[in-house]
């Protein structure tokens, strides 16, 4: 389920537009990214073990920390995920497109809209994404990308592409490139939001997402280098800012048409993975907040085991964001929002007692410190507007308690 929630959009799409900000230093800004992101797995290994409920953030904010912290986690997880899924939706219309060659006359935001819609219909339908669904999805990914590596690497790499300065590393590309990235890691917090279904989470939680970072960076680090590799960075940031399907146009721009129709069956299915996880996910965490009454008690509505309402309006608030139909500002605006999402994870966990602590604090300093630092580090635009809609939130939130809404 880890690897489901983790190898999608970020692979096949935020590579390319980490690539695009940060040039050849894209493969140290992975490097580093997976390490703030292992960090913070920490952190949600350590509460998740110690408070295994679903909820993730939101419910370890009102544990450990105050109600105002524990509603902003939920609001700014919303808002983070919704906009990894318009990504996804984006990313899935970008490889379709340019695979039926209408790249050039259809809307990126078109194919997006029409899958949203019938994800959204199908998940309030009662649709469930099951343990064997989530197989078929990662292995069809994960062969796509290991085919890509192994035809790329090996015979198309050009040394020149992948150097770079040193004094690349300070600056505020680089580091706005490892913004980008550390998106590509949080589907790790998926695994921790399961606590109640999983046997043993004190041991088999932090065992898991240890084992999905590694082997995600891993991979995350194979394909960079081949991608970049093959035709530089500026060409990997332009390919994806105009097509959004960076993988295949490499393989078609280096005449390997067949294994470009293979990647692009991997991409169409991850990201179709990704999006019916997070409007399953999404739905769950606004069903919650319905109950507790941080959101409208609309959305704690069940009906036929389903929370009809709740689906209903992620799949709406997706769209919404989708409709810009630009994949960097979504990608970007994700990243602010997630990063304010995962400081609170930190600072939640620098609250636990040394009993429950598997880790030491210094591991849940970093992650706070380095998380509060990198989301200033994307666009002036994108920070102001994740922190006014981060005081919207807190507004809703205030006004509510006061009506007793």
């Amino acid at each position: 389920m880890g690897l489901g929630s983790m190898v999608g959009t970020g692979v096949f799409v935020s590579i390319g537009l980490a690539a695009g900000v940060a040039g050849s230093a894209v493969i140290p800004a992975i490097a580093i990214a997976a390490f703030v992101a292992l960090c913070n797995g920490t952190s949600s290994a350590q509460l998740a073990a110690a408070h295994p409920v679903s909820g993730g953030t939101y419910e370890y904010g009102y544990k450990y920390l105050r109600p105002e912290l524990g509603f902003t986690a939920g609001w700014m997880f919303l808002c983070a995920k919704s906009a990894s899924a318009a990504t996804a939706a984006l990313g899935f219309g970008g490889y379709l497109l340019h695979q039926i060659g209408w790249s050039e006359h259809v809307p990126l935001a078109v194919p997006a809209i029409l899958l949203i819609v019938i994800i959204t219909l199908l998940v309030r339908s009662g649709l469930k994404r099951t343990n064997l669904l989530n197989t078929i999805i990662v292995s069809a990914t994960l062969i796509s990308l290991v085919l890509f590596v192994l035809t790329v690497a090996p015979r198309f790499i050009m040394a020149e592409n992948l150097a770079f300065e040193w004094s690349d590393l300070s600056s505020p590309d680089f580091l706005k490139g490892c913004a980008l990235m550390f998106v590509a890691y949080t589907g790790y917090g998926r695994i921790a939001t399961m606590g109640e279904e999983i046997r043993e989470p004190r041991k088999n939680i932090p065992r898991a997402i240890i084992a999905v970072m590694i082997i995600t960076s891993t991979l995350y680090m194979g394909v960079a280098v081949s991608a970049v590799g093959a035709v530089g960075s500026e060409q990997l940031g332009e390919m994806t800012r105009s097509g959004a399907a960076p993988l295949e146009m490499i393989l078609l721009a280096l005449d390997q048409n067949k294994m470009a129709a293979v990647v692009t069956i991997g991409a169409l299915t991850a990201m179709l993975g990704v999006l019916l996880n997070l409007v399953l996910g999404l739905s769950r965490v606004l069903l919650a907040m319905g109950r507790r009454g941080d959101m409208p008690s609309l959305f704690a509505n069940v009906t036929n085991d389903s929370p009809k309402a709740a689906v209903l309006g992620v799949g709406i608030l997706i769209a919404l964001i989708a409709l810009s139909g630009q994949i960097h500002l979504s990608w970007s605006f994700s990243a602010f929002t997630v990063l304010v999402y995962y400081a609170l994870t930190n600072l939640s966990a620098l609250r636990l007692p040394p009993e429950d602590r598997l880790y030491p604090r210094l591991f849940s300093w970093f992650g706070l410190l380095s998380c509060v630092f990198l989301a200033f580090q994307v666009d002036r635009m994108i920070w102001l507007t994740g922190l006014s809609v981060l005081f919207i939130g807190l507004l809703w939130h205030k006004v509510k308690g006061t009506k007793g809404v």
